[in-house]
């Protein structure tokens, strides 16, 4: 039988080890004779750097989140990496929607209402949808967005890979023409290189002033001085994030506040959230390396995700 001496660093909880054990595998401290590694802090990149070099070994590490951006460095040693990719899209494509929504029906300015104000709300029924990425969140998303009748289009970097229940799948060279006429924009896809700071000042000027902006991918896919620029100029009717550069945003940063722009504190999946899916992806992928199934979220360290 396969080694199956798997640890789970740098903190463990009880679910994790639970979930080791269901796949089959058995929970060990780190040590020579341990060749997978559950990972549990995105926070810690350069601890699983020197715990990496120290265990030479370790043929597989688990990370904790979708998005591995923390993790660039590293991820051409010659480990199998999988993220936690797909298993948080349920939650975070309902924050995205709820957000969405808030958007327009102008919740953010009637939470702090003290009179009776301007009838105004927007409808997303029959609209133009861009989903920007095509993981988990957006096949989720689109699933959501069907009873709306939305006509929804997908950026993604493999524009030649067709995404089903879509209008239209393109690349990113495309997007700043494509975006012309879209009524909601949603970001969800990987922070890399291409993506860093790709919802720059320029693009939000081919945004329609009415249109709105949702991202729950990572905070530098987003310009903050930018948007709140945009903001200001018109460019578009309101954004919500879940996700800021910086993260956290300091008290008193000019995010704060606005009617116009709401700000989630990375809740569209919290921790009680995170641990419950996590278990699943760790069982799974622990059947994975003991050979009794196929692994999911296998990361290609060329495309950073």
């Amino acid at each position: 039988m396969a080694n199956n001496l798997i640890a789970i660093e740098p903190k463990s909880f009880a679910s994790y080890e639970d979930a080791v054990v269901s796949g089959g595998g058995q929970v060990a401290p780190l040590s020579k004779e341990v060749k997978a590694l559950i990972w549990t802090d995105y926070s810690a990149p350069e601890l699983l750097s020197t715990t990496l070099a120290e265990n030479p070994q370790i043929e597989w590490v688990q990370l904790p989140f979708a998005g591995v951006d923390a993790f660039a460095k590293i991820l051409s040693a010659p480990v199998r990496f999988t993220s936690a990719k797909g298993s948080y899209k349920e939650p975070v494509a309902e924050h995205a929607l709820a957000l969405a929504l808030a958007l327009g029906r102008k919740l953010p300015a009637r939470v702090k209402a003290t009179s009776w104000g301007k009838r105004e709300a927007v409808s997303f029924y029959d609209s133009n949808v861009l989903l920007i990425g095509a993981g988990g969140i957006t096949q989720e998303l689109i699933g959501m967005l069907k009873p709306f009748r939305a006509k929804i289009s997908v950026c993604r970097n493999q524009a030649e890979v067709q995404v089903p229940g879509v209008s239209e799948v393109f690349g990113l060279s495309n997007l700043s023409q494509k975006i012309l006429d879209s009524d909601l924009v949603v970001v969800a896809c990987a922070l890399t290189d291409k993506t860093r700071g790709l919802f720059n000042l320029e693009l939000f000027s081919k945004m329609k002033t009415t249109a709105f902006l949702v991202n729950v991918a990572r905070g530098p896919i987003v310009n903050s001085a930018d948007l709140l620029t945009a903001l200001d100029q018109g460019l578009l009717a309101g954004a919500a994030v879940d996700v800021t550069d910086p993260e956290p945003l300091p008290d008193g940063h000019p995010m704060f506040g606005r009617d116009d722009l709401i700000v989630t504190p990375h809740t569209a999946d919290t921790n009680e959230i995170v641990e419950r899916h996590f278990a699943v992806r760790v069982q799974h992928n622990v059947k994975a390396f003991l050979g009794q199934g196929p692994w999911i979220g296998q990361v290609d360290p060329e495309r950073g995700y």
